[in-house]
């Protein structure tokens, strides 16, 4: 073969990738890693890049999915049934990615099928890439399974060392994951934001009206999935008791989930948007006053970058993924789960001090304007075309 035959045949692998991708949560229900592999899907389908998608489903899955994808049997998560585990990589599904011949095997997701698809692609002689959505660890304490983290680490440690690259959100799950000793070429694939989605803009005072929010009102709001692994407790200790001083001071929670019941019991003035989209969730973000996140577990925060492009300042618990995006005193306060009293006292001087707010506001959308989806995604692809 001629080198410039072997050059076009190079030139057409890379500029025509093949790409399956393995999860655990693509449509079956709407959470950050499922709209964030979507919105991945839907970018490399539209720059020429063919793509599969396998993973556990359903019969009515709440996300009209992007791109093909290609079901796997599953089983509820016990305890939390919304979730489903991949219970096998079964021959159908072999068969399909056998016949797709991906030059990538990107894995969202290490459990058995994650599993199944890195042993299938090292059998394969397949470049095999994974991205770190979840950071598992730290959900462990929230079901009193703390002493099985060294497990997990050990498991997560074998699995990513068999990738080419590990796609993390932010810098500071890199430096972690680094300390756990996973020494896999890191590389960073933040999470973005449509610039025209989210802003001041969207601040509706009539609809604040509708909630229950007088002009004066300083609402306190937390958006995401009402789950207890994002510190729920924490958020209402904190805002029922600066409720029960300023008088002014009400709350929003925006989301829906297995938590909502008894949050309406813990926060019976609390205003529940539930399940919000679109322009209506735009318009919860900026009709509210502050964004307080007290979600240890995050890897990245896609509803903090949200709160932020809304102009909000965000008090955030101290987590690898919110550290990432809240400056400490700039746009909003980075606080440690412990030390609720800070959480208590920094947003009270943020109801107290009007100017202060302001401030956080500008910098919030300054720092929000360096995230977009299109510049995110196209950085991906470029990593996937220099492992080819």
């Amino acid at each position: 073969m001629s080198k410039i035959v072997r050059w076009q045949l190079h030139l057409k692998r890379v500029y025509s990738l093949k790409v399956a991708i393995f999860t655990g949560n693509y449509n079956h229900i709407r959470d950050g890693v499922s709209l964030t592999l979507n919105r991945l899907v839907s970018f490399l389908l539209k720059n020429g890049v063919q793509v599969l998608v396998f993973g556990p489903t359903i019969k009515e899955p709440e996300i009209d999915h992007a791109g093909e994808f290609i079901p796997v049997p599953s089983i509820s998560l016990p305890g939390r049934p919304e979730y489903r585990i991949s219970r096998s990589f079964p021959d159908a599904a072999r068969k399909k990615v056998e016949d797709f011949d991906p030059d990538i095997i990107h894995i969202a997701t290490p459990d058995l099928l994650g599993w199944k698809a890195l042993k299938w692609a090292e059998k394969n002689k397949k470049t095999t890439v994974a991205s770190y959505h979840t950071h598992f660890s730290s959900y462990l304490k929230y079901y009193k399974l703390g002493l099985l983290e060294p497990l997990l680490w050990r498991y997560l440690t074998n699995f990513y060392e068999k990738c080419k690259q590990v796609y993390v959100p932010s810098e500071s799950m890199a430096d972690l994951l680094r300390e756990k000793e996973i020494k896999t070429d890191l590389r960073i694939w933040a999470r973005g934001i449509e610039e025209e989605s989210f802003g001041p803009q969207y601040r509706d005072i009539k609809w604040r009206e509708k909630c229950g929010f007088n002009s004066d009102d300083f609402v306190i709001t937390f958006i995401s999935r009402l789950v207890w692994e994002k510190n729920l407790k924490l958020f209402a200790e904190i805002v029922n008791s600066l409720s029960e001083k300023h008088r002014n001071v009400k709350s929003l929670i925006v989301g829906d989930g297995p938590a909502m019941e008894e949050m309406q019991e813990l926060m019976p003035d609390t205003f529940f948007a539930g399940f919000q989209t679109g322009a209506e969730l735009a318009k919860c973000y900026a009709s509210s006053d502050i964004f307080f996140f007290p979600s240890d577990t995050e890897t990245f925060g896609n509803v903090t970058l949200e709160a932020m492009a809304s102009g909000l300042p965000a008090v955030v618990a101290d987590a690898a993924g919110s550290r990432s995006l809240v400056d400490h005193g700039k746009n909003g306060y980075v606080i440690s789960v412990e030390r609720k009293d800070k959480f208590y006292n920094l947003i009270e001087n943020l109801i107290i001090n009007s100017d202060q707010r302001k401030r956080m506001s500008q910098a919030a959308l300054i720092k929000a304007s360096q995230y977009r989806w299109e510049a995110i995604n196209g950085r991906l692809l470029g990593f996937y075309r220099e492992i080819v």
